[in-house]
This record gives structure tokens, C-alpha cells and sequence, in this order.
């Protein structure tokens, strides 16, 4: 039975899903899904491979395909998706009544395609008592209210359009998870330290400079580090700083600062390849990525 992989949901939720009666599906086939929300609508991404399943997350759903998403359904999820506005201004007036609108900030509600659940997504900086707010919704809506409380990462995935760089943000497009991200990266890549440069709309700094930093680790690792001694052409110099893209470094000499081709220089007797400052700027735990 062929096994695919859908995206599903206003948090574009990934998931396996088996094909009825060994139908084949081409990719972008819009579908009509049962996972443990209810009945959803998807979107197929690719067959399942052993390669691709390794990559994906784990616990991932591993549900059924119900139906190729028809005419008649796509005007039932279009009618959907704009009676959401109306239901979230509701839902924002029953918070209101509860007098819980300092206490969390409501990001938008998901109503799934088959009425199964409705869900609340909002931010809050700590826990709130939701039992009578959630009965009060639940009578409003007849169906059952799930609240889930999200970052303010979350909450530009949700909300956001375009970055500086003038596409589309990247945890509103592709992204499925944040990658957690830290200065430390910044500063290996020699990016500008100005928070209003490298911070995303969500406040945050931007998921991109996660993106290429194994590469400048890979890169950096391979070169003395800063502040070693090293041996060059034009006598014994030290470290100042990297290129790393170019594979290029910066040495203090004598009297003048100059720079040299990584295979120009040597480790002087007794030097290390990581230097100090390198493992200050890269962070003594590769895996341990924070944002900051």
C-alpha cells in the first residue's frame, strides 16, 4: 500500500498517510485526510522513501487518506477558511467577557474541516485557568475547543507575510519547525551584530542564519585558530581573523597586518588547529543551539 507524505493544517503539520486501494496520487494532489484532529484537508508532498522517512520528524501522524478533495469540497473549506474571521471575532468577545484579554493575546482559531475541534491558538506569558472559557466556547461553537498556547515564533508563522529580504518568511512558507538559533552563529559568519539587522519579524533572530552555519563550522574547524601562532611566508605571525568562506586568514605580523591563503600558513611548534576564541564564538556544544 503506497505511503505519502501530506502537509495538513494552519501550522503545516507533516504526516504519513497510507493510500486507499493502492491508489497512486502525483505530488500537489489536494486531499480530504483522517488524523487524530478529525477530518482535514492536505496537501501531498512526495511518496514515502526510506530516505525522506528518515529526515521527517518523529511521532509523526500515520493515518489514511480518505478522497481526492472535490469541487463540492473545496467550496466547503473555502466557506471555512472566511467564516474563521467571524468566529475569531466571537471567540475575542467571550475573552473579553471572561476578562482575560491582558492575561493571553488570542493569535487565530483553526476550525477543522470535518467540525470535529476548533483550535485556539494564542500567547500568553504564563498559565491560565481556561475551564470556564472553554465551556463557554464549546457552547458558543457546538463542538469541542482544544487551546494551544504558542511563542512568538509561532505566532509570526501564523501571522506574518514577508521578511526583509523580500520573500515570503520562512516559517510561513517551509519551515515546519524552528530552528533554534544563537549569536554565536551570527558572529562566526561575520554578520552584523545590529539586533535590528538580523532579528525577524517575530523579534527574534531570523532562522537563516541557521542555515549556513554548519558550513562556516565545517570551514572554520579546518583553520588555526584565532589568535594561534602560525608560520607564513613573511615570518611568524598570529591569528587575528578568519575568512572563512575564502579560506583565508588574517595575520599579525611584526609590523604590518596581512593576509594569507590558508594552505600559506603552518601551525608554529606546539600550537593547536582550534584556537580559544574559536571555541568561544562556535560554543563548547555544537548541538546546543539557543536563541539568545
Amino acid at each position: 500500500m503506497p505511503q505519502y507524505i501530506v502537509r495538513y493544517g494552519i501550522m503545516r503539520l507533516l504526516g504519513v498517510f497510507a493510500s486507499p486501494d493502492d491508489v497512486l496520487y502525483p505530488r500537489g494532489t489536494k486531499l480530504i485526510i483522517r488524523t487524530s484532529r478529525g477530518q482535514e484537508t492536505g496537501v501531498l508532498l512526495s511518496e514515502v522513501t526510506e530516505r525522506n522517512r528518515e529526515m521527517l520528524p518523529e511521532n509523526l501522524e500515520d493515518d489514511r487518506i480518505i478522497r481526492v478533495m472535490t469541487p463540492g469540497d473545496e467550496m466547503e473549506n473555502k466557506r471555512i477558511r472566511k467564516n474563521e474571521a467571524e468566529e475569531f471575532a466571537r471567540c475575542q468577545a467571550i475573552i473579553r467577557r471572561f476578562g482575560l484579554k491582558k492575561e493571553m493575546n488570542l493569535v487565530r482559531i483553526e476550525h477543522i474541516f470535518g467540525g470535529e475541534r476548533i483550535i485556539v491558538y494564542y500567547v500568553s506569558d504564563g498559565r491560565i485557568d481556561f475551564r470556564e472559557l472553554v465551556k463557554a466556547l464549546a457552547a458558543e461553537f457546538q463542538t469541542r475547543i482544544e487551546m494551544r498556547q504558542i511563542g512568538v515564533r509561532d505566532e509570526t508563522k501564523l501571522l506574518s507575510d514577508y521578511g526583509d529580504c523580500g520573500i515570503e518568511c520562512c516559517c510561513n512558507s517551509h519551515l515546519v519547525a524552528m530552528p533554534p538559533v544563537s549569536m554565536k552563529m551570527a558572529k562566526l559568519q561575520k554578520a552584523t551584530l545590529d539586533p535590528t539587522k538580523i532579528s525577524g519579524r517575530c523579534g527574534r533572530l531570523k532562522c537563516c542564519l541557521r542555515y549556513e552555519y554548519d558550513t562556516y563550522h565545517d570551514l572554520a574547524t579546518q583553520l588555526p585558530g584565532i589568535g594561534r601562532l602560525v608560520i607564513t611566508p613573511d615570518g611568524l605571525g598570529r591569528v587575528n581573523s578568519h575568512e572563512v568562506m575564502q579560506m583565508k586568514l588574517w595575520v599579525d605580523l611584526q609590523d604590518q597586518q596581512k593576509l594569507f591563503d590558508a594552505d600559506e600558513v603552518q601551525l608554529a611548534p606546539g600550537e593547536q588547529l582550534v584556537g580559544d576564541a574559536f571555541t568561544e564564538i562556535s560554543g563548547r556544544d555544537d548541538h546546543d543551539f539557543s536563541d539568545e
